[in-house]
C-alpha cells in the first residue's frame, strides 16, 4: 500500500478496545481522518478518547449506530456483530466493512521492507497454544518471529512496528477472518471445529465458513486434523495457489502426506522426499508439556506449519522443549494428599473441557458457569467412566447437572447453590472430600467465568489459591502458611 491511498480518507473504527485503539493510531498516522465510535461512556472509555483526541483522532461516545458523515471506510472491533446498526448503516451507504486484521494485511510493506510471511492457526481450541508453540519453533530456527492477532498483540502494531521479522505466527479468531476478507497466508492450519459463538455467527454453517476463510490463498500448506474431519472439509472447499497441499496430523500412525506419533516420537511424513516409504522423528512425546493428548495435537499442527516453512527437525524439537504454557491451560498446581489439582479455567466451551476431561483417567470435575447456550450431553457421556464426583458452581450449573442425572447418574454431585468468588474455595473444599488418593480434582468449567469472575484468569487464581490453601491445612500450617 502507499501512503497516498490513505492521506485524507474518512475511516470510522467500531470500537475503543485494544484492537479498535491500535487501528485508529496506524491509520491516522498514515495521514487518514479517523473517528472512533463506541457505544460505552465510562471514565475509562473517556480516558482512551482523550489519549486518541490528543493525536487528533475524532471520539464519538454513547453512539454506536450512527455511520458518521462522510465515511468511506469502517474498520470494526472483532466483537462487534455483523448485525449491528451501524454495519446496516454503511452497507446502505455502499461502504465497506474490514476488520483490524484486514487491516494489517493492507499494510504489510507501508515501513518500506519485505513484508514477513504469515502462518496462521484457528479452530475452536488450541489456537493461543499451538501459535505459541509455534513460535517457538521458529525462534529455534534462528528466525525472527513473533506471535500475534488474536492472541493479544495487535497485529497492526506489529506490521508498522520498527522491528523487522521473518515470519508471524498469527491467531486469528471466527470473528477477525469474518472481517478479513483478502488475507492470504504463506501456511494455516484449523485445528478442530466445535459449536462455539453461534450467537454471533448466527449458525453453525456460518461458523465454520468463517474459519475456513484461512485456507484462502494458501501457498504451501492447508494443515488439517485428521480426527475432525470438518476442518478436512474446509480444506476441500478452499481456493489455494497451484501446488499448495494439504497436510494433516493425526495422534496415531500418520500416512503420507501427514503428521503423527509412532511409539513415542512425532514423526512427518509430510515434508520428506520420500512420503510413501520414509518419515522424519520430529521429536518425543515427552517433549510436549504437558503432553495431553489434545496438547500433543496442537503440537503436530505447529510443526507441520513450521515444517512447511522449512524449519529443520532438530528446531521443531528444541522448540517444543523450550516452550512453556500459559496459566490456566491444564496447569497442574499442586498434589494434596495424593490428589492432583489441574487448572484448566481456559477451557471455556465443552469441545475444550472434552479434551481436557480426556488427559486423566481417574476425576473429580469442578464446572460450571455461562453456558453461552451450550448442551452438555455429550460431553457428560464421554466423561462419564472418568468421573468420580462432580461439583458444579456458577449461574448454569443446572444444564450440567440435568446431563450427569441423565448420563451419569451414579456419579456424586455436588451442587454449590453460590456464584459468590467465594464459591471456589467451598469447591475445592468438596472436590477434595470426594477425592481419593490417584484422582485428579480438575477445574475445567465448560464455560465462560463472567458470571463471578472477570474472566477465564481471575477464575484460575481463584482455584489455585484455594488448592494453596488446602495444601496448607493440610500440612498442619493453615491457611497462612
Amino acid at each position: 500500500m502507499n501512503p497516498s491511498l490513505w492521506s485524507g480518507k474518512n475511516i470510522t473504527v467500531a470500537g475503543l478496545g485494544v484492537s479498535g485503539i491500535s487501528a485508529a493510531r496506524a491509520l491516522a498516522g498514515l495521514g487518514a481522518r479517523v473517528t472512533v465510535v463506541d457505544g460505552g461512556d465510562s471514565p475509562l472509555l473517556r480516558e482512551r478518547a482523550a489519549g486518541l483526541e490528543a493525536a487528533g483522532i475524532t471520539v464519538r461516545l454513547g453512539d454506536a449506530e450512527t455511520l458518521p458523515e462522510g465515511t468511506e471506510l469502517v474498520v470494526t472491533s472483532p466483537g462487534w456483530k455483523p448485525s449491528s446498526p451501524l454495519f446496516a448503516a454503511a452497507e446502505a451507504a455502499g461502504v465497506d466493512v474490514v476488520g483490524d486484521v484486514e487491516i494489517a494485511w493492507r499494510l504489510r510493506g507501508e515501513s518500506g521492507r519485505k513484508p514477513a510471511a504469515w502462518l496462521a492457526v484457528t479452530g475452536t481450541n488450541g489456537k493461543t497454544t499451538t501459535v505459541q508453540m509455534l513460535a517457538s519453533i521458529l525462534r529455534a530456527a534462528g528466525l525472527r518471529t513473533r506471535a500475534v492477532g488474536n492472541i493479544g498483540t495487535p497485529i497492526v502494531d506489529v506490521v508498522l512496528g520498527d522491528e523487522e521479522y521473518d515470519v508471524l505466527a498469527v491467531e486469528l479468531s471466527s470473528y477477525q477472518l469474518h472481517w478479513a476478507p483478502s488475507v492470504r497466508a504463506h501456511s494455516a492450519a484449523v485445528l478442530n471445529l466445535a459449536p462455539d459463538h453461534l450467537d454471533w455467527h448466527g449458525s453453525m454453517k456460518a461458523y465454520a465458513a468463517d474459519k475456513g476463510r484461512i485456507y484462502e490463498g494458501n501457498q504451501v500448506a492447508c494443515v488439517y486434523n485428521a480426527a475432525d474431519p470438518a476442518t478436512e472439509h474446509l480444506v476441500r472447499q478452499a481456493d489455494v495457489e497451484e501446488g499448495c497441499r494439504a497436510i494433516g496430523f493425526t495422534l496415531g500412525a500418520p500416512g503420507p502426506s501427514m503428521l503423527g506419533v509412532v511409539e513415542g516420537i512425532l514423526v512427518d511424513r509430510a515434508f520428506v522426499e520420500d512420503r510413501l516409504t520414509t518419515a522424519q522423528e520430529l521429536a518425543e512425546v515427552a517433549d510436549v508439556k504437558p503432553a495431553a493428548p489434545h496438547n500433543v495435537a496442537n503440537a503436530l499442527a505447529a510443526a507441520a506449519l513450521a515444517r512447511a516453512f522449512g524449519v529443520e527437525p532438530a528446531a521443531v524439537r528444541d522448540g517444543l522443549r523450550a516452550f512453556r504454557p500459559d496459566a490456566h491451560r491444564i496447569a497442574h498446581v499442586a498434589d494434596v494428599a495424593g490428589v492432583a489439582y489441574v487448572d484448566d479455567s481456559k477451557a471455556t466451551n465443552t469441545h475444550a473441557a472434552e479434551a481436557s476431561l480426556a488427559a486423566y483417567e481417574s476425576i473429580v470435575w469442578i464446572a460450571g458457569g455461562l453456558a453461552k447456550g451450550a448442551t452438555f450431553d455429550t460431553l457428560v457421556t464421554k466423561a462419564a467412566k472418568r468421573l468420580r464426583g462432580v461439583v458444579l458452581i456458577g449461574a448454569d450449573r443446572a444444564l450440567i447437572a440435568e446431563a450427569l442425572a441423565r448420563h451419569a447418574p451414579d456419579v456424586p454431585v455436588v451442587d454449590l447453590d453460590r456464584t459468590d468468588t467465594g464459591a471456589m474455595a467451598a469447591a475445592v473444599r468438596e472436590a477434595a472430600r470426594l477425592a481419593g488418593p490417584g484422582d485428579t480434582v480438575l477445574m475445567a468449567p465448560a464455560c465462560a467465568s463472567m458470571d463471578m469472575f472477570t474472566d477465564y484468569n481471575k477464575r484460575g487464581e481463584a482455584f489455585a489459591e484455594a488448592v494453596r490453601d488446602l495444601a496448607g491445612q493440610e500440612s498442619g500450617g493453615g491457611a497462612g502458611a
